[in-house]
């Protein structure tokens, strides 16, 4: 592990009357997360990548002057988690001395110290750390959940499950997985597509849905597997079952063939999660490219530009179904005026003290302040490397 102290500089410009407190330390750290059971979707069993055994996570930590503090994070799934903790360190230095309350310009502040390495990307998801970090500063000093700081639409969000239904897991384990997401409050069930034989899917499917009955949400997520006849052979055969929607059906930056197939379908099409930055979604908006949305907070950038995304999403009336996070985007989802779904992974509860309260099939914004979550002893345990910036 490896540890570096910095002591802060008032390199921020002259303060206003309005500026009452300033950043005076940050800690960037590297945490990797095991995974129990290796993790296989469509791009394992296509030859396209190796099955998934971790996940490695950029945290965040600041304190101010007064003594507030707030916490974020980003992460990357099979390699980009030392990348993202390289780059963390060069920029931290740059937020130190800055009102905390200038969000906006921070974010642009950070991203122009790294900008010759690009505006999306590994880049900017180490800047969502940041931003993610002040966002839950700000609510905590105000007293607030994360949720009701920018304006909550509800004090509940509808969930639905995906960590039980990924393609290594055998049929019968999906079913029971299902039976217990159900129990435990969840109220949707999603399951992966995209194997080599379309005949496996529909056989899987058609499992899942007699084991559920009609009237419970289900979704599925091909993972960018299928080219666009594919796609579209497979939607037509999928109609039967009545989905919530289908996932990644095309490659993520194919906006024209998404287009193309939401409107041959009655069934929605859902996509966005693989997507780094607002500018990279406006392609799909702007083509009619999907009816549900699935941004990723640290993937594109942090909450400041996930609140643009959404207002964009909302103007052009898309359904919001952020991807993965949960920790996030139940706040965020809360905040949205249509009425959206969150995804729920329990793979992140080893990293947080607190678990979020879930029943009657949605998910329940806390009062807890911020994003209401702590770093846990195991999270501390899981680090690998970790740098001081600044002083207490």
């Amino acid at each position: 592990m490896v540890t570096t102290s910095h002591t802060a500089t008032h390199a921020a410009q002259q303060a206003g009357e309005a500026t009452f407190d300033r950043v005076s330390w940050i800690r960037v750290s590297s945490v990797v997360l095991p995974l129990a059971t290796p993790i296989s979707d469509a791009k394992v069993l296509t030859g396209r990548q190796k099955p998934m055994t971790e996940v490695a996570f950029l945290f965040v930590e600041l304190a101010t002057e007064e003594g507030h503090q707030g916490i974020g994070f980003s992460y990357s799934k099979r390699a980009g988690g030392p990348g993202q903790f390289a780059h963390a360190q060069e920029i931290a230095p740059t937020l130190l001395g800055e009102d905390p309350s200038d969000i906006g310009k921070i974010w642009t502040k950070l991203v122009w110290a790294g900008a010759s390495v690009g505006r999306s990307g590994l880049s900017t998801q180490a800047v969502a750390a940041f931003d993610i970090a002040l966002w839950d500063l700000k609510a905590k000093r105000a007293g607030l959940p994360l949720a009701k700081l920018l304006g909550a639409h509800r004090d509940t969000v509808r969930c639905y499950n995906t960590s039980g239904g990924f393609l290594h897991t055998p049929t019968e384990q999906v079913l029971e997985n299902a039976t217990a997401s159900l129990a435990s409050g969840i109220g949707g069930i999603k399951i992966k597509v995209g194997q080599p034989d379309g005949k496996e899917d529909l056989r899987r499917l058609t499992a899942v849905r007699e084991h559920l009955g009609d009237e419970v949400p289900l979704m599925v997520d091909a993972n960018q597997q299928w080219d666009r006849p594919t796609a579209q052979r497979m939607g037509r055969a999928f109609e039967e079952f009545g989905l919530v929607w289908i996932e990644e059906p095309l490659d993520a930056y194919d906006a024209p063939g998404h287009a193309a197939l939401a409107a041959s379908l009655d069934t929605p099409v859902a996509t966005g999660e693989m997507l780094a930055s607002v500018a990279e979604h406006w392609e799909l908006i702007r083509h009619n490219a999907a009816d549900i949305i699935q941004p990723d907070a640290p993937r594109i950038g942090g909450i400041t530009q996930f609140l643009k995304l959404a207002t964009l999403a909302e103007q052009h009336h898309l359904q919001l179904a952020p991807h993965f996070a949960m920790e996030i985007h139940l706040h965020l989802a809360a905040a949205y005026p249509q009425e959206p779904w969150v995804e729920h992974f329990d793979w992140l509860e080893p990293l947080f003290n607190e678990r979020l309260q879930i029943s009657d099939g949605r998910m329940r914004v806390s009062a807890r302040p911020g994003l209401g979550i702590t770093l846990s002893e195991q999270a501390r345990a899981w680090t690998r490397a970790k740098a001081e910036f600044g002083a207490r």
